[in-house]
């Protein structure tokens, strides 16, 4: 037996669209090409981007699968300057004790990136998005909801917006800093969400330079059975 879809919660899908085989090729292949061109940047411009960009984007963000579909992610978009110098005074003063602490062996495998503790680009690009997971939901009443699959859910919502924002042809960097609880106190979230991380957004400085890196060939990261 399968899923019981019969219900009066379901509806035909009407918004699949098929292609030719030919046509799926071209555009399976097309949007490889086009993600391969995908650079993350630590030297930002401070051009103005369209709000308008990044409510698309983020909309594509919220079409990600989640768990029992209770999309367990928040997105807080940084744009005013002030609040930017105040999550780049805290990131980098939780990077400067990164840097000070970490083992010996995640230095190293940094090293080659040229990241340090100064994070201009917090302040430098005109959007932070700092993404949430909730990890509970609340009812009206304040009672908790369980959620599913909460990093695997936010995890994918991210990927998508990632690839929305280069498909819109604006530069990322993906931020991480190590404790970031200051985010859910300088942005003002609630408890039960938790910060994952900031996404850098905006366009790549003129002179903007990236790593000379390789990514894994198709054999070294999927296996056909």
């Amino acid at each position: 037996m399968g899923d019981d879809v019969s219900g009066e919660g379901f509806e035909p899908l009407r918004t699949y669209r098929e292609y030719p085989p030919e046509e799926m090729l071209t555009r399976s292949r097309a949007f490889a090409a086009d993600l391969a061109r995908r650079r993350t940047t630590r030297q930002f411009s401070d051009r103005p981007v369209a709000r308008e960009v990044i409510e698309a984007c983020l909309t594509s963000a919220g079409s990600a699968p989640s768990g029992a579909h209770l999309q367990p992610w928040h997105f807080v978009v940084v744009s005013d300057l002030d609040l930017k110098r105040a999550i780049r005074a805290a990131a980098e003063a939780a990077e400067q004790e990164f840097y000070r602490t970490a083992p010996p062996e995640w230095l190293a495998a940094l090293a080659p990136l040229g990241t340090d503790a100064h994070k201009p680009y917090l302040e430098t690009a005109p959007y932070l998005i700092a993404v949430f997971a909730a990890r509970y939901g609340l009812a009206p009443d304040g009672t908790r909801r369980t959620h599913y699959y909460v990093n695997e859910s936010v995890g994918i919502a991210t990927g998508l917006l990632l690839a929305a924002l280069h498909h819109a042809g604006l530069a990322t960097l993906t931020h991480t800093p190590s404790p970031m609880g200051f985010l859910a106190r300088l942005l003002g979230r609630p408890a039960n969400e938790r910060p994952v991380m900031l996404v850098v957004v905006g366009y790549p400085a003129p002179d903007a330079r990236v790593p000379r890196l390789e990514r894994k060939p198709l054999a070294d990261i999927a296996t056909f059975r």
